[in-house]
Order: structure tokens, then sequence, then C-alpha cells
């Protein structure tokens, strides 16, 4: 069985299908590219997944996840999915990390809310965590405001968020397109290096990131 089958999802906004029938499935541990162009619905599949879609989205079809049907899930089994099985990271962080919130405070929120570890080691194991996405100086980016880090930095952030919790499944939506060409592959490689068994969904228009870090590809 796979670790996710998605079939026959269809999404629309009235009477506007955005995604029609779309099938996809992973394997533990595999790494998927899901390709498209803008617009094509390759975003709103990812956050039909994971029950994020507006209210005023009509999804239907099937979502599977380790032998759950997670599609139409109430809010307490989704949260209970959401960072501690399924991560994602979004292709601009800085609107996805909380600004009010300091980065070592916010991957704590990770592990507290989920259960994964007390506020006595919390801590300790989120340094340990930017420091493993490469953030240099882990303990003074783990005080920082989500505004004092670089775009890349950032990005490290958003991938040590999503992966904290270790999760079955990483899905990284459009994640270097922000960044510019050095800084992109930087932060590919790390998503290859630091996902372990993870499975990846790597989500992109650019068929060359598919080429390099993918095994299967979803157009």
């Amino acid at each position: 069985m796979s670790l996710l089958d998605v079939t026959g999802l269809t999404i629309r906004y009235g009477d506007d299908v955005v995604v029609d029938k779309a099938d996809l499935y992973i394997d533990r541990g595999e790494s998927v590219g899901l390709v498209g162009e803008s617009g094509s619905g390759k975003s709103q599949s990812a956050l039909a997944i994971l029950g994020l879609l507006p209210t005023r989205a009509s999804v239907s079809g099937s979502v599977v996840f380790d032998g759950q049907q997670i599609l139409g899930a109430g809010e307490d089994t989704l949260n209970g999915l959401r960072a501690r099985r399924i991560g994602i990271v979004f292709q601009d962080p800085m609107q996805a990390l909380n600004p009010y919130l300091r980065i070592g405070a916010q991957l704590r929120q990770v592990l507290l809310s989920h259960g994964l570890a007390g506020k006595e080691d919390a801590d300790a194991r989120v340094i340990e965590m930017l420091a493993k996405v490469g953030l240099p100086d882990a303990e003074r980016q783990f005080r920082a405001w989500p505004h004092e880090l670089s775009g890349g930095m950032r990005q490290r952030a958003m991938i040590a968020a999503a992966l904290i919790a270790e999760p079955d499944l990483l899905i990284a939506d459009e994640p270097t397109t922000a960044l510019d060409v050095t800084v992109q592959a930087q932060i590919l490689e790390l998503l290859e290096d630091v996902r372990d068994n993870t499975a990846l969904l790597l989500i992109t228009h650019d068929l060359g990131i598919i080429a390099g870090h993918c095994e299967r590809l979803v157009v």
C-alpha cells in the first residue's frame, strides 16, 4: 500500500474547475515530482491533501494517507497529521513564518503541540535541527525574528520546522522559486540530505529540478 494515494481529486470554486480528476501516489521514502504550468492547480492539490483549502472550495475524490481516508476528515484528525506526519514547505517562508514569534519558538511549538518533547529538551532539539539544516550559529538563529534572516536562511528555517517532527511525508511547494540560483541549488541539496526516510512530494514548474531530485514525475 502506498503512503499517499490520491485518486480523482477534483477542486471547484463555484462553477470553475481548477483541478480535474487528478491522480498520484507516493510510496514510503520515495521522491516524486509534481509539475505543471503556473495556475494548473499544483498548490491547490497540495493544500487539498492537508485540508487547508478555503471553505468556499468544493473538493471531491479520495485522499488516503497510510490507509486512512483524510479527505473531508475533521480538524482533530487533520491537526494530528499536519506537521507531525505530513510536513510542508511553502514557496514564500516570509508569509508562512509567524512574524510575531522568534524562529525557535515556532519550531518549539511543533514539538510541544504534538507531545514530542518536554519543555526541558524542546529547545535543545530545535537548536540541533537548525544546525542540521545549515543555519550558521544555530543558537543565535533560535532567538532571531523571521525578518532578521535572509531569504535562503528563512527557507532553511521552514525546512527545519517541516522536518523537526520527523514526518512520513514532506510536501515542498515551489521551495526555491523566490531564491537566487546559487541558493536554489543549496536548498535542493539540503532537502535530499536532511529528509532521511521521509517521502518527498516536490512541486515545481522546472523540469530540470525534477530530473535531478525525483524518482518519478507526475504532470
